[in-house]
């Protein structure tokens, strides 16, 4: 089944006299339906692969392609579409609009493609409801704790039904409970919609959901081994979800 593949991707900066290698040569392919969980120290080129990825940044060298498509080859309409519509991307910053409701933040890709507000809020709320947000629809950013703007970004990134989700430390400002009940819902988009997962996280309960565990240092893939928390539900929907 197609999904993400990475071939021989790098992506290097200039620093003065030096050239940072923030991604070095990292071949990857994450199948529809696979969670991979990416561990890494800080600086160590996660983040950047996730942007690669997204096609927010152009590779230095190698290609990236999801479900066939080169990225390298899309137009910048083709890529635009593709990052509304297939991609689901998580990250640590939230961006969230302030001044904008919690359901009109969540619906804004909805919106950005053209969907009329009434139906990108029905889109949108179910996924607020399944963070735990039901009661807070109306709220805007400034009235909502770190961990709510979080999973309001969590909501926004899943309400378009992407086949990509791209997530970013997700669990980083959230409690263990919320942690644990966002990695379920992750891998059952996994599951239920044949969604690619991209995890980068320090949260050790991730293990118990990927299907892969992967370590990044100095821009370098390698496995990683991880022991895998005891948590049967995760298991249990790994094996029959």
């Amino acid at each position: 089944m197609s999904g993400l593949e990475l071939h021989d991707v790098a992506k290097h900066y200039p620093s003065g006299h030096e050239i940072v290698r923030a991604v070095d040569c990292v071949t990857l392919s994450v199948a529809r339906g696979e969670v991979v969980a990416l561990y890494g120290p800080s600086g160590s080129g996660k983040t950047t692969l996730l942007l690669l990825a997204a096609g927010l940044v152009a590779p230095s060298a190698g290609g990236v392609r999801f479900d066939g498509r080169d990225l390298g080859t899309l137009s910048d309409q083709q890529l635009a579409e593709y990052q509304r519509r297939e991609v689901g991307f998580i990250s640590q910053s939230f961006d969230l609009l302030p001044g904008v409701p919690a359901l009109d933040n969540a619906a804004v890709k909805l919106l950005a493609d053209r969907v009329p507000l009434v139906a990108a809020r029905r889109e949108a709320l179910p996924w607020l409801e399944r963070v735990g947000l039901g009661r807070r629809l109306h709220h805007l950013p400034a009235q909502l704790s770190s961990g709510e703007r979080q999973r309001v970004a969590i909501a926004r990134a899943l309400a378009n039904g992407p086949r990509l989700v791209l997530a970013d430390e997700p669990t980083g400002n959230l409690d263990s409970q919320r942690g644990a009940e966002v990695l379920e819902l992750l891998l059952r988009v996994s599951r239920e919609r044949e969604a690619a997962v991209v995890l980068v996280t320090h949260d050790p309960q991730a293990a118990a959901v990927a299907d892969r565990v992967l370590t990044l240092r100095d821009g370098r893939l390698a496995p990683c081994v991880v022991e895998r928390p005891a948590r049967p539900d995760a298991i249990a929907l790994k094996r029959h979800g």
